[in-house]
């Protein structure tokens, strides 16, 4: 009876033991899942442009432990892209510096981390970082651009240029050349620039997405005519991405009428995109029809990325200051200040309206 009494409890004892264990490991595994969700959660909203909750998502994911070095990496990323660069060098090299990062990791944020340096202006730590990338493997087209960027910035005119053209020989393509010329148009070269776009334009159109590029190319060197045939022929094709630029390139030649009918084709065309409203708005400036203006960007601030919700909220700006609205446009100018605070221009801007309002 005695022997019977202590298995019993022997068995209680034993099954405490194994339900306090399943209660441990099911809390670890539950943790562990809320760990990833956050940080899968992170990268889709970096990868939709909400970078704000991506960097929270990610400063989450630092908190806990999980995956340090791509959740640093990814924090940075979005500091990088909400215009906060000494904060992004600081995340990144917060990831190089975790273990067991992998060569090919480690390559991918040291290239975050020059893009960063250099509109901190730490140039010199920005070409140490090339030479890394360089050691590590084999120079491609992304880091003879990085080095190039480096080099230009650095006044090294004749390396700037080698670095791009190695580039460019390795992505010969029609997004590269504009890369690079917009490199060269930051620093006020735009000529230089321009003989990439024109190399790139060396090339015979095959699909309507190289009709497309070539009519972008066309854009950027101020060649309307040939950037309006080009993209014809790719709208025709069924590039919508045809059809935004051509509203660009009427909006460009002063058409107002057609660049209006290219907008309301493009928001049509399926999909929602901020881009077509915002371009209905700039169509409404310049006709000085600011009410629907002011309609247009409202619907697209529905479907903003924050890239496109910058360029909405500029615009609304602007509106306020055609109607003479200072109270108003000042008041919407600090709002984007407050999101975007490192845009000199619309600072001077802020800085007017206050002049204007007492």
């Amino acid at each position: 009876m005695m022997e019977n009494r202590q298995m019993k409890k022997t068995g209680r004892y034993l099954a405490a033991l194994l339900l306090a264990a399943l209660f441990v490991l099911c809390a670890g595994g539950c943790a562990g899942g809320e760990r990833a969700r956050i940080y899968d959660q992170a990268g889709r909203d970096l990868e939709q442009g909400s970078y704000e909750y991506a960097l929270s998502g990610f400063e989450d994911s630092i908190t806990n432990q999980y995956r340090l070095a791509e959740s640093w990496r990814g924090a940075g990323i979005c500091s990088l892209r909400l215009g906060d660069p000494e904060q992004a060098v600081e995340y990144f090299t917060k990831a190089l510096q975790m273990d067991k990062v992998s060569k090919a990791l480690q390559r991918d944020i040291l290239c975050y981390r020059v893009t960063a340096q250099v509109q901190t202006g730490a140039l010199d730590e920005a070409l140490a970082d090339c030479r890394t990338l360089a050691g590590l493997a084999a120079m491609d087209a992304d880091t003879y651009f990085l080095t190039g960027q480096v080099t230009l910035a650095m006044d090294s005119y004749a390396e700037a240029l080698s670095n791009f053209e190695q580039s460019y020989r390795a992505d010969p393509t029609y997004d590269r050349a504009i890369q690079i010329y917009e490199v060269y148009v930051s620093h006020d070269m735009e000529g230089d620039g321009t003989y990439f776009l024109e190399m790139s334009l060396d090339s015979r159109p095959k699909t309507a997405e190289d009709y497309c590029d070539r009519g972008r190319v066309y854009y950027y060197m101020d060649d309307y005519d040939n950037a309006r045939a080009e993209l014809i022929s790719a709208s025709r094709e069924g590039s919508r991405d045809a059809v935004l630029l051509l509203g660009m390139v009427y909006m460009a030649m002063k058409d107002y009428s057609n660049a209006r009918a290219m907008y309301i084709q493009y928001n049509s065309g399926g999909g929602t995109s901020a881009k077509g409203y915002n371009g209905l708005a700039l169509c409404d400036i310049a006709e000085e029809n600011y009410n629907s203006a002011l309609q247009n960007i409202h619907d697209g601030l529905t479907y903003a990325t924050t890239e496109e919700l910058q360029s909405l909220l500029f615009n609304e700006i602007v509106v306020y200051e055609r109607q003479l609205d200072f109270a108003s446009a000042r008041q919407k100018a600090q709002e984007y200040i407050n999101l975007f605070p490192d845009d000199a221009q619309v600072r001077r801007e802020l800085a007017f309206l206050n002049s204007r309002v007492s």
